[in-house]
């Protein structure tokens, strides 16, 4: 299916602004909307391709600059690496903004923004996050839970912590359908949060999956990480796909 894209920018509060992308089929719609939040790295060509691909599948998909107070893509001058001294203060720096507050705040206008769209399905939102913004896509749906319909995470972070403010208390909140594929070994997301979660996951009692890929590192569905796992990639992208399509109206 052809898809077009279009720069957009959405109000976000007080005047501001946040760029993105929206890649819709190019045939008549509308089709069910969909928010794509990219990884720590932000908007790049690796990002634009899953969310083209989603769109592919039907589905209109936002891609904020989620990083839109600290800059606008892209947001990495020199090749970043892991590990290194200049990239980790530059993902200190991008990281920094994005308080739980923030996230919630600018998931609730990103959904909203897409919901005005003309190409967009009235009914249920998707949401989907990785790396840092799994935790934001479960945010927004219990702060917008009459509307997101469906929330995915991959390889997210920090989803089961014992902050008052840990995305998993939220669940009571929530009334989408929920997926989550953990990274093994993942340091930002242990075994023992795992379980945190899906104890959490059950207690709700909601629709929800959570299951850990095999062999796969934190960034494995990303085609430009050195985690990049393809095989458990398309996997996931199966899983997203199919989320989306058995909730979305």
């Amino acid at each position: 299916m052809d898809v077009r894209e279009l720069a957009v920018e959405i109000p976000v509060g007080g005047g501001a602004k946040c760029g993105g992308l929206l890649f819709e089929p190019a045939a008549d719609g509308p089709w069910p909307g969909v928010v794509q939040l990219t990884d720590i790295f932000g908007i790049r060509e690796a990002a634009n391709g899953m969310a083209k691909r989603l769109a592919e599948k039907g589905f209109a998909v936002l891609e904020p600059n989620i990083f839109y107070r600290t800059g606008a893509p892209p947001l990495f001058d020199f090749p970043p690496k892991v590990g290194e001294e200049r990239t980790m203060n530059r993902l200190g720096e991008l990281r920094a903004p994005l308080t739980p507050e923030a996230m919630e705040a600018d998931a609730v206008a990103y959904a909203k923004f897409l919901a005005g769209q003309r190409g967009v399905k009235q009914g249920g939102l998707g949401i989907v996050g990785y790396c840092l913004t799994g935790s934001m896509a479960v945010r927004a749906a219990a702060a917008l839970p009459e509307k997101i319909a469906a929330a995915a995470s991959f390889h997210g972070g920090g989803l089961a912590t014992d902050a008052p403010t840990s995305p998993h208390a939220l669940l009571p909140r929530v009334k989408a359908r929920l997926y989550f594929g953990h990274a093994v070994n993942d340091k930002s997301m242990p075994q023992e949060s795992i379980e945190k979660l899906d104890a959490a996951l059950r207690a709700w009692g909601g629709r929800f999956e959570s299951e850990v890929y095999a062999g796969a590192l934190h960034g494995w569905t990303v085609p430009d990480s050195a985690a990049y796992n393809g095989p458990q990639a398309e996997r996931a992208f199966e899983k997203l796909a199919g989320l989306f399509r058995e909730s979305l109206g």
